[in-house]
């Protein structure tokens, strides 16, 4: 078996018994990316001197016997709304096409921290706005179990970069959906934590209430040692929860026996489920009762509305996140002549952002305008309330609960209409809403494509959700299921 094969527990074992040193496992990747990458296109920048570098300094002190975090010398990619000091940090969008970060983003100094090489940072829609990375202002990443398909997205580069064996794990942005559903069309494990268990502070934001960092891996256990080192509080993240990390791998194998699962009845058999994502789905339900869980339906009454709310709010957030970006400060600035300041502003966000980025400001500044702000804005926030009491009904209840990750399978480029690629976070969207946790594990595939089940957990229960997803995991052999390129 080759390097890249291996998963990040199975690389950390052997790194940490001397089998295998950093400069031979990033070497390994390195060797991997440069034979599926002209394919896949997972990767808007390559950092391999910087990884090189780094993996000679692991090895260094691990052979003078300094202490190392458990996934010292296990490589990671980087979605490229994550600031990186000195490095490239475009958000995918022409108007960020030169910014070179003065600082780190809280989750890189962790990484670093874990003595982690960073092996590139990878493609996303344009400042994480779609459901495929086709909204990528540089390249269009492909779903590396079909080539002819879209990986989901807005963090499509760094799902099918694990998918593709170019890195053992990944970090990502989900604002509504966009960890878990590429996670669920690339056949991988993906988790958007609960809003505040992750810092926030060096992303580029989008919509600052619904933005949560969060790992890819090939496996359940991978992803907890992630989320292990990114997870805690950050004073520098006002919105940061000052709460204990759990020891995620330590619980892993608790087993799931007596728990209460929900299964959402609105996304399971509602309109648009494709039939053989439901079937998977039914079948990882019946798993999960034959492990010992108690799995019944639950009906979140509120839950359809989720898709008009998010539609509202995120505009609204990403038209004041991104106004920013005016051509005075830093990023792209428009080289023709101008006429005063708004003509500045006008033609350098014309020529910098993409039209999808353009339609969502146009949206949420409409929302949030004079005499629309109570019509829109106002009102969204009161659904979504009511959005999230849907939740802590069943919470009463339930320990978790279960529904798809994704209403389809990975589509073909250019296939869905912008309605379509808009409802293929219908699934997933409900979780950034409530500020809840979500992860993604494969169920299974429908056609030769990958299916995920998501598995829904209260704030802060990332420990239960990832037993969960690991029970599940060692019931299955999805995980171990890999594209042939």
């Amino acid at each position: 078996m080759q390097l890249h094969e291996l998963t990040a527990y199975e690389l950390s074992k052997k790194l940490a018994a001397g089998e295998i040193s950093a400069r031979e496992v990033v070497a390994g990747y390195y060797e991997r990316i440069q034979a599926v990458e002209d394919r896949v296109q997972a990767f808007v920048c390559q950092t391999r001197e910087l990884a090189e570098k780094k993996a000679a300094e692991i090895d260094e002190k691990r052979a003078a016997g300094e202490p190392l975090g458990p996934l010292a010398g296990v490589p990671i990619a980087v979605k490229d709304l994550l600031c990186t000091k000195g490095l490239p940090t475009t958000c995918c969008s022409k108007i960020l096409e030169d910014f070179r970060p003065p600082y780190d983003a809280t989750v890189i100094e962790r990484c670093h921290q874990a003595h982690m090489p960073i092996v590139g940072k990878t493609n996303m829609d344009e400042f994480a706005m779609g459901s495929s990375t086709e909204n990528s202002a540089f390249q269009v990443t492909r779903n590396p179990w079909d080539l002819e398909t879209v990986p989901g997205g807005s963090s499509g580069g760094s799902a099918a970069a694990v998918a593709a064996c170019e890195a053992p794990l990944a970090l990502g942005s989900d604002t509504g959906g966009s960890i878990r559903q590429p996670a669920a069309l690339c056949g991988i494990v993906g988790m958007k934590p609960t809003y505040g268990r992750v810092s926030r502070y060096g992303l580029i934001a989008y919509a600052s209430s619904l933005d949560q960092i969060g790992p890819f891996a090939r496996t359940v256990t991978d992803c907890a040692l992630l989320l292990q080192v990114i997870a805690g509080h950050d004073p520098r993240d006002a919105t940061s929860a000052d709460l204990p990390v759990p020891d995620y791998v330590a619980t892993l194998d608790a087993g799931i026996e007596g728990l209460k699962i929900g299964v959402i009845r609105e996304l399971v058999y509602g309109q648009g489920i494709h039939p053989g994502v439901k079937a998977r789905v039914l079948e990882a339900i019946d798993t999960l009762q034959n492990l010992g869980a108690e799995c019944e339906e639950v009906s979140l009454p509120n839950i359809d509305y989720s898709m008009p709310v998010y539609y509202i709010i995120a505009p609204a957030e990403c038209s004041s996140n991104l106004a920013r970006f005016d051509g005075v400060r830093y990023g792209h600035r428009t080289n023709r002549s101008v006429s005063d300041i708004y003509d500045l502003f006008a033609k350098t966000r014309g020529e910098g952002f993409g039209e999808e980025v353009r339609l969502r400001i146009m949206l949420g500044t409409y929302a949030l305008s004079t005499g629309y702000y109570d019509a829109y804005y106002l009102k969204a926030l009161k659904v979504r309330t009511l959005i999230k009491k849907d939740f802590d009904t069943a919470w009463e209840k339930y320990d978790l609960l279960v529904c798809p990750t994704s209403p389809t399978t990975a589509w073909k480029f250019g296939e869905f209409d912008q309605l379509a690629l808009k409802l293929a976070d219908i699934c997933t969207i409900p979780v950034n809403i409530a500020g809840v946790a979500g992860l993604s594990v494969p169920c299974g595939f429908d056609d030769g494509k990958p299916v995920g089940l998501q598995l829904i957990g209260k704030p802060f229960s990332e420990d239960l959700l990832l037993r969960a997803a690991y029970a599940y995991e060692q019931a299955t052999d999805w995980h171990k299921q890999r594209p042939a390129l």
